[in-house]
């Protein structure tokens, strides 16, 4: 929730204008009487201690004053109510380590405050009301007490409300989850507070250790409530991540889903993921800056080097609430910025495999309970990697040449399909394809051997590899026969293309490895080939009449023609 510096100076100017002069008005108005600092100071310690124990909801602390705040306002009426509210707003803003960035926030909540406490206690004035009566004397009085509660928790919620609507420009809902944790345990302490009120006219500040006891285990027990309550949330998200990863067959579309599900379950400006090569460093593999997926440049860490380092030597997770408590430590890549840190361990088979990293600019932004979350993640997101990067490379095999590393017969028809489907769709306008077959292949294996002959063959692949690059596909058709796809090129330009292959092959003789001449030096063998270019949709109508028609321009066109030469399909 960024404001613009405009804003945070308006925000300390309309504090100064109002606070504390509308303190002094409220003094001068309605003057505490007969009130000795003995008294007050007990209310006072209780209203800081309830402000240091605010009920987070949402990263929204609830802030379970108010009930105190009525029995002192029954008590010692407007002003003083209004200070001691002043001084726990304070308290808990404190508490919370507002950052530096965020210092605009205690002159906001302050003006909330005064604005609150000022007109509920002018509506409780203008209807009668009056501070220090017993509330069993006059039930109208009881009355006016809880239309103070009403207003002051009313008024409360619309300020709040315009101020995330109006200043902060955020979207609803305005009524979420931590709205009704404040509107319930409101409902659950006023009564708390009447009773304070009365036990205090009696009993004296003993009064605030029998309530205050009583308050202090019921803000701990709710917020163990809530805490458990979030963690079997956290529990019930990490089981659905778990099936999300699980169904993706892809690892980048792994890597992908698990960092985009963590920032949206945590507070994460930084996020990356490190793998462990050979057991010797960490590389940084995946990096994601406020949303955004970045190149993953970064020097690699060695074992035990940095917090990824420590994470990956020691296969435990670390938390750090603060930049003091790492800056010691050679963090490599992490930016100068950075606050809180999260890391886990990537294990696999009781092996660490790799580093999860997620950092905040905000201090104390993870907590206990997160980290155990996202070690469960952990668990299930190796799984998903190892899974996907094995149908990967099962994919792979079954759709390349063991031999020349080129996609096969298998895959090429299926990508043909695909592709003149586009071109009937209009997604494509022109699709050319070309046909190689080697000249005389067979004596080349008679006369060298086969073991040479797959030499020739995978030195070719790599030939056309190099020359087609991302412009088309090229594929191993069986045998000495390669084919070549290239879409959106129009026929001349493939023939051009062809003829230039043709010529790559023809004047550049092909080396085998294996073999020596009688001298002892490497043989170097020269090879021809004969070539055929159909291009649809003007030579073929579906995808097999364009292989049938670049077929017989090769055999019709080139090779009965004299081989060593291109030939376009003529019909």
């Amino acid at each position: 929730m960024k404001i613009s510096p405009v804003i945070k100076k308006s925000i300390w100017f309309a504090w100064l204008l109002v606070v504390p002069v509308g303190i002094w008005i409220t003094y001068q108005v309605y003057p505490p009487e007969q009130v000795s600092i003995g008294e007050v100071i007990p209310f006072l310690i209780l209203m800081s201690v309830v402000a240091a124990m605010p009920l987070v909801v949402n990263n929204t602390p609830i802030f379970l004053i108010q009930w105190v705040s009525l029995a002192v306002f029954l008590k010692h009426g407007i002003f003083i109510e209004m200070v001691l509210m002043q001084v726990s707003v304070l308290t808990l803003l404190i508490r919370l380590r507002v950052p530096k960035s965020d210092i605009h926030k205690f002159p906001l909540n302050s003006l909330m405050f005064f604005i609150v406490s000022l007109f509920s206690g002018l509506l409780f004035y203008a209807l009668g009301g009056t501070h220090g009566e017993h509330l069993s004397s006059d039930p109208y009085y009881l009355f006016l007490g809880a239309v103070y509660g009403i207003s002051n928790f009313g008024i409360n919620t619309i300020i709040l409300v315009s101020i995330q609507a109006l200043l902060f420009k955020l979207e609803g809902p305005y009524f979420g989850k931590d709205f009704i944790w404040e509107t319930v345990t409101t409902i659950i302490t006023f009564p708390i507070g009447f009773v304070l009120y009365e036990l205090s006219k009696d009993m004296g500040s003993i009064a605030l250790l029998f309530v205050g006891i009583p308050f202090a285990s019921l803000s701990i027990i709710l917020s163990l409530y809530y805490s458990s309550d979030k963690v079997n949330q956290f529990l019930q998200s990490a089981s659905e991540i778990g099936h999300q990863l699980a169904e993706r067959l892809k690892a980048d579309e792994v890597i992908d889903l698990f960092v985009q599900k963590l920032i949206e379950m945590l507070p994460v400006d930084y996020a990356y993921i490190l793998d462990v090569e050979e057991e010797r460093e960490l590389k940084l593999i995946h990096k994601v800056e406020f949303g955004e997926v970045l190149d993953p440049v970064a020097a690699p860490l060695e074992k035990g080097k940095g917090i990824s380092g420590l994470v990956w030597a020691e296969k435990k997770p670390v938390l750090y609430n603060s930049k003091k408590e790492w800056n010691q430590i050679n963090s490599g890549y992490i930016p100068p910025s950075a606050e809180s840190i999260l890391s886990v361990p990537i294990v696999r088979n009781n092996q660490v495999v790799g580093v999860l990293v997620l950092a905040a600019n905000k201090k104390r932004a993870f907590e206990k309970s997160q980290l155990m979350i996202v070690d469960i993640l952990c668990s299930h997101f190796a799984v998903a990697v190892e899974n996907a990067r094995h149908h990967e490379k099962t994919k792979e095999n079954s759709e390349r040449c063991a031999l020349t590393g080129l996609y096969n017969y298998r895959y090429f028809e299926n990508m043909l399909s695909v592709e003149f489907g586009k071109l009937q769709k209009g997604e494509r306008d022109l699709l050319s394809l070309i046909l190689l077959d080697i000249d005389h292949f067979k004596s080349v294996n008679d006369t060298y051997g086969h073991q040479s002959g797959n030499e020739i063959l995978i030195e070719l692949g790599e030939r056309l590899s190099k020359r087609i690059g991302n412009i088309g596909t090229v594929a191993r058709y069986g045998g000495e026969e390669f084919v070549i796809l290239v879409p959106d090129m129009m026929k001349g330009d493939a023939l051009k293309l062809a003829e230039q292959i043709r010529l790559l092959i023809a004047n550049e003789p092909f080396t085998l490895l294996q073999s020596m001449d009688e001298e002892g030096k490497q043989l170097h063998v020269s090879i021809t080939s004969s070539i055929g270019v159909a291009t649809a949709p003007q030579d073929a109508e579906d995808s097999l009449a364009l292989i049938r028609h670049a077929d017989r321009a090769l055999y019709v066109g080139a090779k009965r023609s004299g081989r060593n030469r291109v030939a376009e399909y003529v019909k």
